[in-house]
């Protein structure tokens, strides 16, 4: 196994996808925001005073996704056939849990989609309850499983 991004000297370089075939490519990724069981009450009665955190954390994660070639240096940018994002209230946690897929047909995987569109809604999450509860942490983001490419499907053991 070697590193792709990184070439024969050692420098950091974008991967040549050109002569990878074409296929459909799917993601999905997931993440929370642990939280104090009165903020994610707060969360549940949509009593935030900056509005609706699970519908605009969707959002934001769905905008996220389609900039990810933006914001990862050496991520091809993807046009993307569909991105799902999903921010449940977990009372158990006590939190949210943000579950994206991503999907594309191309020459190159949604990956990083999947996991930035996690990423960014619990990043958006945090900033909509803060003022609530600043203790909260972000956990746990990551892939779940992609289809498709050169090197076949993978599902993480055990999920």
């Amino acid at each position: 196994m070697k590193l792709t991004h990184v070439d024969p000297a050692g420098r950091a370089r974008m991967v040549d996808v050109g002569e990878k075939p074409v296929s459909r490519r799917t993601a999905i990724a997931e993440g929370a925001v642990r939280m104090s069981s009165e903020a994610c009450a707060l969360v549940a009665a949509n009593g935030v005073a900056k509005g609706d955190v699970l519908a605009v954390a969707e959002v934001a994660g769905t905008m996220a996704a389609k900039r990810t070639g933006e914001l990862i240096p050496l991520c091809h940018p993807l046009g993307l056939d569909a991105v799902g994002v999903e921010a449940r209230l977990d009372e158990a946690l006590p939190g949210v849990r943000i579950t994206a897929t991503a999907s594309a047909t191309g020459r190159t995987g949604v990956e990083m989609e999947a996991l930035t569109a996690v990423g960014v809604a619990c990043l958006t999450v945090y900033d909509m309850v803060k003022a609530v509860d600043r203790s909260m942490t972000v956990e746990g983001i990551r892939l779940l499983s992609k289809t498709g490419g050169t090197r076949g499907d993978w599902h993480r053991a055990g999920d």
